[in-house]
């Protein structure tokens, strides 16, 4: 009998959603949190851009604010939530999606939402990929051993620029068709000899 074969990670933007985790004005205090921000509204963008669903949710925003703006989330109804996990909030999001099989993950806390909400996807069946450059906590050591933590239980740790060229590499792949210029530099055109 033939051994499971691992999981690759593999990213495909038909397959792949975006979930931007509670990047709050209240959480503004969090380690790198402009740095963090600036990330995720670059996977913002390349979702957008590919037509990858996004999933942006807020820890009760009455008390801790909305989403700041410079994430550039304008134009998604963020999904308020009163726990951990962006799964309960996102069910109806998820299960509309048959053919999901990755989950992009950004945001805030790594050691409460971020684990928690990989922990829930985890156990759906989907492949997790926290984006490590746009995830940031109070706590640099509670932010190490979660990441350390998701990796254990199978989620994969990837930074933006790594998941971009996984999920544009198709694109890139294929040739561009012949535009005519060849022939202009083969001696055909006598305005370039």
């Amino acid at each position: 009998m033939a051994a499971a074969k691992p999981s690759l990670g593999r990213v495909l933007p038909g397959s792949s959603i975006l979930f931007l985790c509670d990047m709050q004005e209240k959480f503004r205090h969090v380690a790198y949190f402009p740095q963090i921000v600036s990330v995720a509204a670059r996977m913002l963008k390349v979702a957008r851009l590919l037509e990858v669903p996004t999933v942006l949710t807020e820890q009760y925003p009455q008390g801790l604010g909305p989403t700041v703006p410079e994430l550039g989330a304008a134009g998604l109804q963020p999904l308020p939530k009163t726990c951990f996990s962006m799964v309960p909030v996102a069910r109806q999001e998820l299960d509309a999606r048959p053919q999901l099989r990755s989950v992009l993950l950004c945001g805030i806390e790594t050691q409460a939402c971020i684990l928690n909400t990989t922990l829930d996807l985890l156990d759906r069946g989907l492949q997790v990929h926290v984006v490590v450059d746009a995830c940031s906590s109070r706590s640099q050591v509670d932010r190490l051993v979660a990441l350390a933590r998701m990796r254990q239980s199978g989620a994969f740790l990837s930074t933006s620029e790594g998941l971009i060229l996984q999920l544009i590499q198709k694109i890139i792949k294929e040739p561009a068709p012949d535009s005519g210029l060849l022939g202009l530099f083969q001696g055909q055109n006598p305005l370039l000899r």
